[in-house]
């Protein structure tokens, strides 16, 4: 953990992730009271010298909330047409209240296809980072006028993930209406809040609903998983209930012991390489297929690459450098990586020995 000497809170830059449910009232209208609470405590720790990345949802019920009537549209047409009207006005408020405190957003929009190329996730990383070096404070949300439904991330929790090791933020912050993972149904008697997790291996799915939330798409799983994933990029994560006051000062502020839910971060950080490739499954194009022992080689605590010799099968077309899925002898995915041939040499070199690397150790990431 690394403290800023000059301020009374722990991180120098944080991610913070606003749910739909945060930000909305139970009718689906913007609720101005919590977003302005929200922004007068990220304006304080700006002040304060921490640097903020607001990944902020709202936008799709926010519009909903606006277009009473309107024709039959199907789900993607609806939803991009309440998020054209919804971020408009979601960014416009934003843009009012940072300036009562003298602060500059911007607004960041993306899409999953934009993290598909190691090019792309550099631009979005330049365009953040010259951001914060001026003072604005960039405001990320999916574009969802533009994607549809095969691009779309699984919500904004998967975007923050990204977001937050893009970036080599020092916590994730998600903000929900409820104090964190509860070890049953929180509106059961006894059941409580878990305040640490300390492994991603931890199977917590006993004790999570999978119901998803109400404006939103994704859910406490989701949350949990995204979670449990950067905490093991060396990235700690807090879910908590955005409806109390002052959370984000609560949580942030040195030797705090809010209510809430903190994933403990492995101790290790990936190479930024590593990390864009470990949220890389959802461009992969192709599959290898991989014997036994290549399989325990690289499960093991050795650096290995995968070698042609382990492999038993390729699967797909993709070029030199797209992103693979790996799977075991079991047909189990255990990772992804950027291949280094395409499909038509890798498979010719399919249980060579002595060839260079498929997937080199450097562009390899298992689960």
């Amino acid at each position: 953990m690394k403290e800023n000497s000059t301020s009374p809170y722990q991180y120098k830059r944080v991610v913070i992730k606003i749910g739909s449910n945060v930000l909305t009232r139970k009718d689906g209208t913007l609720d101005v009271t919590r977003m302005s609470a929200l922004t007068d405590q990220v304006s304080e720790l700006h002040k304060a010298g921490t640097e903020v990345i607001l990944v902020s949802s709202g936008a799709v019920a926010s519009g909903r909330s606006e277009i009473r009537k309107h024709g039959k549209l199907d789900a993607v047409s609806a939803r991009q047409l309440f998020s054209a009207v919804g971020q408009a006005k979601l960014i416009n408020r934003y843009y009012e209240l940072f300036k009562e405190h003298g602060i500059f957003c911007g607004q960041v929009l993306t899409m999953k296809e934009s993290f598909s190329t190691r090019r792309h996730y550099l631009n979005q990383k330049h365009c953040m980072d010259v951001m914060l070096e001026n003072g604005v404070i960039p405001i990320v949300n999916e574009n969802d006028t533009i994607s549809v439904t095969e691009l779309m991330f699984t919500d904004n929790d998967e975007l923050s993930g990204l977001i937050a090791t893009m970036m080599d933020a020092e916590i994730l912050i998600i903000l929900s209406n409820i104090d964190g993972i509860y070890n049953g149904d929180p509106g059961s008697p006894g059941a409580a809040v878990i305040r640490e997790i300390k492994s991603k291996k931890n199977n917590l799915s006993e004790y999570i609903q999978a119901s998803r939330s109400s404006f939103g798409r994704g859910g406490m799983l989701t949350k949990c998983s995204i979670a449990q994933k950067v905490a093991d990029e060396g990235i700690p994560v807090i879910i908590a209930n955005g409806k109390r006051d002052d959370i984000l000062i609560d949580l942030l502020r040195v030797g705090s012991d809010t209510v809430c839910t903190r994933f403990i971060h492995s101790g290790k950080s990936p190479s930024s390489m590593k990390k864009w490739i470990a949220h890389s499954e959802g461009f992969a194009k192709g599959e290898i297929h991989i014997n036994e022992g290549a399989a325990a080689m690289l499960l093991s605590d050795k650096a290995v690459s995968l070698l042609p010799i382990g492999v038993t099968r390729i699967e797909g077309v993709f070029e030199k450098d797209d992103i693979v899925r790996i799977f075991d002898h079991c047909n189990q995915p255990i990772g992804v990586g950027r291949v280094a041939f395409d499909s038509e040499k890798a498979k010719k070199l399919v249980g060579s020995q002595g060839a260079k690397p498929l997937v080199h150790y450097d562009y390899l990431y298992l689960d």
